[in-house]
C-alpha cells in the first residue's frame, strides 16, 4: 500500500529517480499513464493488470468508454528503470501533467500519483478533504 506525499525532482531530460523505499513495491516494470485532475498515475504491474481486467467490462459501443480507454492505455508507458532507477517520463505525459522540475509523489493506496508541485500547490480543492467528500465516501460505505 502506498502512503504519504514526498517531493522529488525531474531532471532536464525528463527522468525521475524512483525513491529507494518504493523500488521493491514497484518492481522492475511498472506503468505510468494519465490520471484524473491533471496528475499521472503510477501503477505496479499487478495493479495495472487488475485495472486492465476491470476495463474489459467497458462496452466498445460506449463512446465515453472508448475515449477513456484510448487515453488511459493509448498514452500509457511501460517504465523499466535503468541501473540508477531512473525512468524517462514521455514528453506527452509530462505535458499533460505540466511536469517540469519539481513534483510530488503521493501514495493513494494501490497506486501512486505524480503531480507537478506547482499545479498541486495551486489547486485549492486537492489539499483538504471537505465535508462533501467525506459524505460521498460515507455513502459508498467507506
Amino acid at each position: 500500500m502506498f502512503l504519504g506525499r514526498t517531493q522529488h525532482s525531474i531532471d532536464t531530460k525528463g527522468r525521475w529517480i524512483v525513491p529507494s523505499k518504493l523500488r521493491a513495491d514497484l518492481g522492475g516494470l511498472f506503468y505510468v499513464t494519465f490520471g484524473f485532475d491533471g496528475c499521472l498515475y503510477v501503477y505496479p504491474r499487478a495493479e495495472w493488470e487488475k485495472m486492465a481486467e476491470k476495463t474489459q467490462a467497458i462496452p466498445t459501443s460506449d463512446k465515453e468508454g472508448r475515449k477513456f480507454l484510448r487515453s488511459f492505455f493509448g498514452e500509457a508507458m511501460e517504465a523499466a528503470p535503468d541501473g540508477q532507477w531512473r525512468i524517462l517520463i514521455s514528453e506527452r505525459l509530462r505535458e499533460y501533467a505540466k511536469i517540469d522540475k519539481e513534483v510530488y509523489l503521493i501514495g493513494v493506496g494501490s497506486k501512486l500519483e505524480l503531480w507537478s508541485k506547482e499545479v498541486y500547490d495551486s489547486a485549492a480543492d486537492l489539499e483538504v478533504v471537505g465535508d462533501d467528500i467525506l459524505s460521498k465516501m460515507a455513502d459508498l460505505g467507506i
